[in-house]
């Protein structure tokens, strides 16, 4: 239920906020948090967000990765005067030095609005080179940040976990789904690649493979530019964490390098865009090659393949667990979204080669 003007106002005045709030609209179209503008007869307008506590349980660990994470890009700028547009500010309270507000059920947060800043939805070649450079860049900043991060979404790209999901939903067999010979040869498909999607988790306990601090959440509307079309800043900070650098690579590409829809019934449309996987990954190593082990450029093309692999296992559980996670629109609609995850991951597969090529030429 969307709060009242005045209700948003009040919350608001909560912050330490420069001038007379004016007007509080909704801004953007975000799926997980709700999200206004402040506008103000002050120096500054600000972004006022009310924080989705039922995916982001700890808020107190949230907002501490964000600050950590933005004090520390800051400290990197230092002496860009273009400083206040390529990097968050949060506004502190009044009463407390945090920078969220809480009743006890709804939690609120105010940052200071970029000002001559656009996003864009646009994924082409040009726009998956500048997220794929971006986002190196991100990721580049941090690589030297001590400050411990926590999960503020635990396990979320586990891929252990998600394959240790599907066996059991397969063992439980809830709703009897199992008796279909399509959903028996898609299990016996699916994890016949299990243990080879599987091997980011075993080399980290090797020692052989870190974990970096990534944004975990790459799309192209999760940067800004300004007017002349030049990247200012990554945002979008909530998923930051620590992860595989696969997260960040594999993530974006999922969603860019699919030339169908995510569940597309025509499979005919699902393919994997290798224009698009060239420009990601040139503006990415671009930016991101001073800090990444020669491993993990190795293992670039296996992140590809791991993220539709990692999403087909998902979307599968939930329709064995009887569509229990996911929103669905039709009974069925689990079962094509993993037929259209899985021939995207075949798609990819089938390019590896000449995935690894061209990640050995750069």
């Amino acid at each position: 239920m969307t709060p009242t003007l005045q209700e948003l106002t009040t919350i608001a005045r909560r912050f330490d906020l420069k001038g007379e709030i004016l007007d509080i609209k909704p801004l953007g179209n975000g799926l997980i948090n709700d999200t206004f503008k402040i506008t103000t007869d002050g120096p500054e307008d600000y972004v006022l967000q009310r924080i989705n506590n039922a995916i982001f349980q700890d808020v107190d660990l949230l907002q501490h990765n964000i600050e950590a994470v933005t004090a520390h890009i800051r400290k990197k700028l230092s002496g860009d005067p273009d400083i206040e547009r390529k990097v968050l500010r949060f506004v502190p309270g009044k009463y407390s030095e945090k920078t969220y507000f809480t009743d006890g059920k709804t939690y609120w947060r105010i940052s200071v609005f970029i000002k001559d800043a656009y996003t864009y939805e646009t994924v082409n070649p040009e726009y998956s080179a500048f997220a794929g450079k971006a986002f190196g860049q991100f990721e580049a900043m941090l690589a030297d940040l001590e400050e411990p991060l926590g999960e503020t979404i635990p396990d979320f790209h586990n891929m252990e976990l998600r394959a240790r999901q599907l066996r059991e939903a397969v063992a439980a067999d809830p709703v009897g789904r199992m008796a279909d010979p399509e959903v028996r040869q898609l299990v016996a498909d699916i994890q016949a690649f299990e243990q080879e999607m599987c091997q980011a988790e075993r080399l980290h306990r090797e020692g052989k493979l870190p974990k970096r601090i990534c944004h975990c959440d790459t799309k192209v509307n999760n940067m800004l530019f300004d007017a002349d079309g030049n990247v200012l800043c990554v945002i979008d900070l909530d998923t930051v964490m620590p992860s595989f650098v696969f997260s960040d690579f594999g993530d974006f590409l999922r969603t860019a390098a699919n030339t169908g829809a995510e569940d597309d019934p025509d499979l005919d449309k699902v393919d994997f865009n290798m224009e698009i996987f060239k420009a990601f990954a040139r503006g990415y190593m671009e930016s991101a090659r001073v800090f990444l082990t020669p491993l993990e450029i190795e293992m670039l093309p296996y992140a590809a393949l791991l993220f539709p692999y990692m999403q087909t296992v998902r979307f599968f559980a939930d329709y064995i667990n009887g569509d229990t996670y996911y929103k669905i629109k039709y009974p069925e609609h689990n079962l094509v979204r993993t037929r259209a995850q899985w021939k995207l991951f075949r798609s990819a597969l089938a390019k590896r080669p000449e995935m690894e090529a061209f990640i050995a030429s750069l």
